[in-house]
């Protein structure tokens, strides 16, 4: 088998209007002679760098047209060791990488009929437990009000979700204003004033107190906050029994999450932003981190995941894989969550819920009462529908170009 071109997928899935704006995942289908294709995806679907993303996977198919597709390893240590911007990394790199890997992951199980969890080593979870993601942008197909201000509004979306079967939930009590008209005044690097963390401890009370004792609630940062306000808002949130503190310092900075940690006791998680094994070395060394966070579709793909899992599991860190993209995204990492035995948790973003991001696939998976089922399909067991590919900008790479260090 052979590879003979590779599409980059620019899709239009709505402009959703909260938090980051305009959605456009960047999707990519490896074709090969014997006419099985792979999907992949490009973890850029929000905030910016989705053009550099639909650049860089070009670029990169360009090493792959006349490969065998069967030949992973090889292939991710080509474009990682022989691109000279491989071992580089940063987002962009690592976004193309992860595009790549997945689609040919999900050839190879194509190929072979069986789903990608049976490649990587076979199913330890079946039933995977699933969280409710960014409630503080509220929740629901349809949302006609898009960011919550009041503790009331917070304690009603948790009742609301609750009723959904979801027993955890996420949410980032700092990001929106208490007050709509002066969000300038709303200055979260620390020391944070009484007024903000009253804000953010209210918040998130009325979520304990709306969920009960059984609720389990993570609370994300985003990294918007520095140490100093970090510390501040995961003290005075101990006593809520939060399950784990996401992103509170600079997503790159080893020694800042260690300080928060030692700080603060509550379980930290990152990894969204954390690119290959080799970035979350001294994350496992120094032990800031106790819940790793990776991306397939940013941290080199399902290859260079599997091995990150595998690393956090020496140094005693379970697993949320970051699924904020398509449907292809969210099919990648359910193969991956099946397999791993530090699997914590899976995460169902607010997105994922907008009818015009489902429809851009053939499948439409869906959490049950908070329970995800994993895809028996071959290879990632997920596709993009053919008409939503004949609408998108798509450019189509052919030619190969060979590279010497």
């Amino acid at each position: 088998m052979k590879i003979t071109s590779i599409d980059v997928i620019q899709v239009q899935s709505g402009n959703s209007g909260r938090g980051r704006g305009t959605w456009r995942p960047i999707i990519t289908r490896i074709n090969t002679d014997e006419g099985i294709s792979g999907f992949g995806e490009a973890g850029l679907a929000y905030g910016k760098g989705w053009r550099a993303g639909f650049g860089m996977i070009q670029d990169f198919a360009e090493v792959l047209i006349g490969l065998d597709p069967m030949k992973i390893e090889k292939i991710w240590d080509t474009l990682f060791s022989k691109t000279f911007w491989g071992k580089g990394g940063g987002t962009i790199v690592n976004a193309g990488i992860s595009a790549l890997d997945i689609a040919l992951w999900d050839i190879k199980g194509k190929a072979l009929g069986v789903p990608v969890y049976q490649l990587l080593g076979g199913k330890t979870n079946d039933n995977l437990r699933t969280y409710a993601s960014q409630l503080q942008y509220n929740w629901g197909e349809v949302i006609d009000k898009e960011a919550l201000r009041s503790p009331e509004e917070y304690a009603e979306v948790t009742k609301r979700v609750i009723k959904e079967g979801y027993n955890c939930i996420k949410v980032d009590p700092i990001v929106i204003s208490s007050d709509e008209n002066n969000s300038s005044s709303w200055k979260i690097t620390g020391p944070l004033s009484n007024k903000i963390l009253k804000t953010v401890y209210n918040r998130v009370r009325a979520m304990r107190e709306a969920g009960g004792d059984d609720l389990d609630i993570i609370v994300e940062m985003h990294s918007n906050t520095d140490s100093t306000a970090a510390i501040q808002v995961g003290k005075i949130l101990e006593e809520l029994r939060i399950f784990y503190y996401e992103e509170p310092v600079h997503p790159l900075n080893s020694e800042l999450m260690l300080k928060v940690h030692k700080n603060v006791n509550i379980p930290i998680a990152s990894g969204e932003r954390i690119y290959t094994r080799f970035g979350y070395i001294p994350f496992l060394q120094n032990g800031s981190i106790q819940v790793i966070q990776p991306d397939l579709c940013l941290c080199g793909g399902i290859t260079e995941a599997k091995k990150i899992c595998d690393m956090a599991y020496a140094f005693d860190c379970t697993v949320q894989i970051h699924v904020c993209g398509s449907p292809i995204s969210k099919a990648a990492a359910l193969q991956l969550e099946a397999v791993i035995p530090n699997f914590l948790i899976h995460e169902h973003h607010q997105r994922a819920l907008n009818p015009e991001s489902r429809g851009t696939c053939l499948y439409d998976y869906q959490p049950i009462n908070g329970i995800y089922q994993v895809p028996d399909k071959p290879g990632i067991g997920q596709e993009l529908v053919p008409e939503i590919i004949e609408k998108s900008n798509k450019v189509t790479v052919k030619s190969k170009q060979t590279y010497n260090m």
